[in-house]
């Protein structure tokens, strides 16, 4: 049971959110992503963290982490509440969740961590190294509009607050529907991807001549 004095020290933490990714390349999605979470939430910031070496896409051909960095930085560039995080990539580890978790906590020690993650992930969650580790530093905002099976997600949500002591919230997301993927691929096939990114991200890959061969 928590103690008034706890309550307090809660309600006065920072909250931070941390949106993990390739971003090969950040796109509009991403960015409305973390709007999101950022007015629904109250977040004082959060974080773009780009996947140093991922559990899940290490046989990958992957873009080189510096364009991905810089792409990200000039992503968010005139929202000072974003902030480009490079933990994972100055890690000599495989960047699993938990352990990213764990030194973020330690970097944020007064702060309440979120971690923003989408529906399919929801249900891949316990799959996933050590979620209880994760739990121990973070709470779960789980996107899900427009989601195609709505109902399960909620009754995921309701199995895994259950399971794991309320730490999951769900998270509502305007609809856009768009992938990394598609973008290097409409790059690749010389066409537009204005729509998809902010106007910086389409300048610097066009200019670095990302993504011309997959």
């Amino acid at each position: 049971m928590e103690t008034q004095g706890q309550e307090s020290d809660k309600r006065t933490l920072r909250r931070i959110g941390i949106l993990g990714g390739a971003f090969n390349p950040i796109h509009n999605g991403h960015l409305m992503i973390a709007e999101s979470a950022r007015e629904q939430f109250a977040l004082e910031q959060v974080l773009f963290i780009p996947t140093g070496r991922s559990p899940r896409k290490h046989k990958q051909k992957i873009t080189d982490i510096a364009h991905r960095c810089a792409m990200v930085s000039t992503a968010i560039s005139d929202k000072p509440y974003f902030v480009l995080d490079e933990l994972e990539v100055h890690s000599s580890e495989v960047s699993y969740t938990y352990l990213t978790m764990e030194k973020l906590k330690e970097n944020y020690i007064s702060s309440e961590l979120f971690f923003i993650l989408g529906a399919d992930s929801l249900f891949d969650f316990e799959s996933w190294r050590n979620p209880e580790l994760i739990l121990k530093n973070c709470n779960i905002l789980a996107a899900y509009r427009n989601y195609q099976r709505q109902e399960e997600f909620f009754r995921q949500i309701a199995y895994l607050n259950e399971k794991y002591s309320q730490k999951f919230f769900p998270l509502d997301t305007p609809v856009l529907e768009v992938s990394s993927q598609e973008i290097r691929q409409r790059v690749k096939d010389g066409r537009t991807i204005h729509h998809l990114v902010p106007e910086t991200v389409k300048t610097y890959i066009l200019n670095h001549k990302l993504y011309v061969e997959l």
